[in-house]
């Protein structure tokens, strides 16, 4: 069997806001609760499993990254506007208001409510276009 990433756990002030967070930027569904986690998945089935820290705990602020398609980048990317966010073309937050173009594609990087660093890249860095936006084999 091929190792392949299933789920992680995802620590935040509200799992269920986090989880709905992310879902509606990225156009996708939260899923029932099970236990202490909300989860979304993607499309290549793993699972983003929202869990909440207790009050007073401080949230590890992570990185996640999202390969989505030109289309799926284009609706997020409105939808980023739309909730007014502040979003960066680098990690650092030194170009706010603006998109990258590394690799040929487009990638911008955005806050969740609990602090966690989200990007979204159409091209993962040194590769191709996401799925759906690759030109077809002869």
């Amino acid at each position: 069997m091929s190792v392949e990433l299933n789920h992680t756990i995802i620590h935040s002030h509200d799992n269920h806001a986090a989880a709905a967070f992310l879902a509606r930027i990225l156009g996708l569904e939260v899923g029932a609760e099970w236990g202490p986690f909300v989860p979304v998945t993607t499309a290549n089935g793993v699972t983003l499993d929202f869990a909440s820290v207790p009050d007073g705990v401080e949230v590890t602020p992570q990185h996640y990254a999202f390969l989505i398609s030109e289309t799926e980048f284009e609706a997020a990317f409105a939808r980023i506007r739309e909730l007014g966010l502040t979003y960066w073309a680098d990690p650092h937050g030194r170009h706010p208001g603006e998109i990258n173009r590394n690799d040929g594609g487009r990638g911008l990087y955005f806050r969740d409510p609990s602090g966690h660093g989200m990007e979204i890249i159409t091209v993962p860095y040194g590769g191709f276009p996401a799925q759906d936006d690759r030109p077809e084999k002869a």
